[in-house]
């Protein structure tokens, strides 16, 4: 598995298996993929970009993870408390990686908007998270 498949899957197992973030979300999902017919409020994992972050001396990844939460909730309320439940759950934890060591993982910015085309509201989070191979 490569450092950002095993962060994704990290990053999806601590979201869904947290019982108050699942409480806020209703009863609706965590997922990675795209859902035929999504039923919101929702937190996707859009996806993650990687690049290289080895020093002179360690091999090590950069990569800039997209979670993505969607409410149908009037007003952006909703989709603010669930990005506050996500940023504290991700921001500087010490997630475990299958074959790899997480040296970081910070939150970077949450973009609140309304969708034009739809009823809902999204929240865009960024995260920054760097990988090195376990030793």
């Amino acid at each position: 598995m490569s450092a950002a498949g095993a962060l994704q899957k990290a990053i999806y197992e601590r979201l869904s298996g947290d019982t108050a973030l699942t409480a806020l979300l209703g009863g609706n999902a965590v997922t990675d993929r795209r859902l035929d017919a999504p039923v919101a409020p929702l937190v996707v994992v859009a996806g993650i970009v990687s690049s290289d972050h080895s020093t002179a001396t360690e091999p090590g990844e950069e990569h800039m993870v997209t979670l993505d939460i969607w409410s149908d909730a009037a007003g952006h309320r909703q989709a603010q408390a669930i990005a506050a439940a996500v940023r504290s759950l991700l921001h500087d934890a010490a997630l475990v990686l299958a074959g790899y060591r997480l040296v970081l993982l910070f939150h970077r910015e949450t973009r609140l908007s309304r969708d034009g085309k739809t009823r809902f509201h999204h929240a865009e989070m960024q995260f920054r998270a760097v990988t090195e191979p376990a030793t």
